[in-house]
């Protein structure tokens, strides 16, 4: 087999969507010749950890973890938040969301200093176990997984040093995302010339979205397009666990991840109150389940509904116990980010939510590359954040057709299975293999 150096920030033991892409790349690229060896951090600050990811990796993949020097926690000095506060959930605010002198300087030292991210510190220790590393074995290729960005560096590092093929992995955009810190000229200037030099030196780029393809050759129109791949995330149907499902006494429905800033329930709640004004729906035959990192102003959202005694509200859990409240519920929620670059923004879970096959409620652009995949898989509804008497009738109609117990999802099975996670760790071992020489 061949040998891939992965290096990943995210990575077992933290949790979130983002951990799922890599963990299953090396889980399954073994089937297609490829032993990954992975290099990560050893002391993350991740926004959420699970532990029984740990049991997810390979017993005989090699898994490298060195030191980093995480700046978060001056921040949370900085901005005096607690030292659990998770950083994204309570950072990313809306555009008319105010924030703090305390909060501004903060950000203003982010984006001043930390290029292209706060991990930075990370390339330094990164580049050292790499050296040693490769005295002891012989790596065919590397594949990075941003963000952060700083791995691309990395990576970037290994192939201009060692001359070894790289494709770059990306989860989300780069310079200009709505996660990006706005940078004056002289930071902004650098930060784009780290993107610009990724893109163009790496042999390949992997992206989970279209729409990262689209940001960068409207970035850079000088760039290659044949070297930008979509290698859609997916589910793992073995993580899910064996459940009978029993009719459940109250209409629920099941959120997971994170919410914060533009990804926030509100119109949808303005829904529901409506619909329980007009006397469509009884107030005590429904439920909703939030699992997952909320804002404090999602939590606010949470508390002043008219309903908030029907709202469970749960904090991070162990991903395979995430996936039996997906499959124990009667429909679920996707709430894509309220932005410019909301069209394109494919969140990872959708694929899991698509897997558990449960009816879907999208809050997000009809046309945009959610709505797409659910109309291709027959998965579910969606309406635009604007739209709310849309919500409202989609809301209604499977409240309704829960209430008469009818089949209310009819999915298509064949387009489902082609998101199988195996699928994309099979493409991105045949990408490795066309940049290496024994391929």
């Amino acid at each position: 087999m061949k040998n891939l150096l992965v290096i990943a920030y995210y990575f077992p033991p933290s949790g979130g969507p983002g951990v799922q892409r890599v963990l299953k790349h090396i889980k399954y690229i073994r089937e297609f010749g490829w032993n990954p060896i992975v290099l990560t951090v050893s002391n993350g600050d991740f926004p959420a950890k699970d532990g029984s990811l740990l049991e997810q990796i390979p017993k005989d993949v090699q898994v490298i973890r060195t030191h980093i020097y995480e700046p978060y926690d001056l921040y949370r000095f900085i901005t005096r938040k607690d030292k659990n506060t998770a950083i994204d959930v309570n950072v990313i605010k809306k555009d008319n969301q105010k924030i703090s002198i305390v909060e501004k300087f903060a950000e203003f030292i982010r984006a001043t200093f930390f290029i292209p991210d706060a991990r930075i510190a990370w390339y330094f220790t990164a580049r050292t176990a790499i050296d040693n590393l490769l005295k002891e074995k012989k790596i065919d290729a590397v594949y990075s997984s941003s963000p952060p960005y700083t791995c691309s560096l990395i990576a970037r590092y290994v192939q201009r040093k060692y001359n070894i093929p790289w494709i770059a992995g990306f989860r989300d955009p780069w310079t200009g995302f709505i996660s990006s810190p706005k940078r004056w000229f002289l930071p902004k200037y650098i930060d784009k010339s780290f993107e610009k030099s990724t893109f163009s030196e790496a042999k390949a780029v992997e992206c989970a979205w279209v729409g990262i393809i689209k940001d960068a050759i409207t970035k850079y129109p000088e760039l290659d397009k044949n070297k930008f791949h979509h290698v859609p995330n997916g589910y793992d149907s073995e993580d899910f666990p064996k459940i009978e499902f029993k009719e459940n006494s109250e209409f629920t429905l099941t959120y997971t991840g994170s919410m914060y800033g533009r990804r926030n329930p509100k119109v949808l709640f303005e829904a529901v109150e409506q619909l329980i004004v007009d006397k469509k729906i009884d107030v005590n035959k429904i439920k909703f389940r939030f699992i997952g990192r909320f804002g404090n102003e999602v939590h606010d959202m949470f508390e002043k509904t008219s309903f908030s005694n029907k709202i469970e509200v749960i904090s991070y859990m162990a991903h395979i116990d995430s996936i039996s409240n997906l499959m124990t519920s009667d429909a679920l929620l996707l709430v894509v980010d309220e932005s410019k670059e909301s069209e394109e923004i494919v969140p990872g879970k959708v694929y899991e939510y698509i897997g558990v096959q449960k009816p879907i409620i999208a809050i997000g652009p009809e046309n945009g590359a959610v709505g797409r995949l659910i109309n291709e898989t027959n998965s579910g509804k969606i309406a635009h954040q604007t739209k709310q008497n849309f919500i409202e009738d989609i809301y209604f109609d499977y409240y309704k057709k829960w209430e008469n117990s009818e089949n209310f999802y009819k999915p298509n099975i064949d387009e489902i299975k082609k998101y199988e996670r195996r699928n994309s760790a099979k493409y991105l071992a045949e990408l490795l293999d066309k940049f290496t020489n024994n391929s």
